[in-house]
């Protein structure tokens, strides 16, 4: 059930756990800039690892195939 702070000021702000390129962050606080960048970081890693995967696939493809 609300209370009553809630009906006047509304619900208290959810960050969302995502971060779209592009979106607007002036309402975001410190911590949720700083939150989101973790994110960001925690992104690239993963995609550069996706990178090197495909990588040694492709290599590994070519030096099969060029025997």
């Amino acid at each position: 059930m609300a209370g009553f702070d809630d009906d006047l000021l509304g619900a208290p702000r959810k960050a969302p756990t995502a971060h779209e390129i592009g979106q607007t962050i002036d309402t975001l606080s410190v911590h949720e800039l700083e939150e989101r960048i973790a994110l960001l970081k925690a992104e690239i890693v993963r995609l550069e690892a996706a990178i090197k995967a495909r990588q040694a696939t492709k290599d590994a493809a070519s030096a099969f195939f060029k025997r």
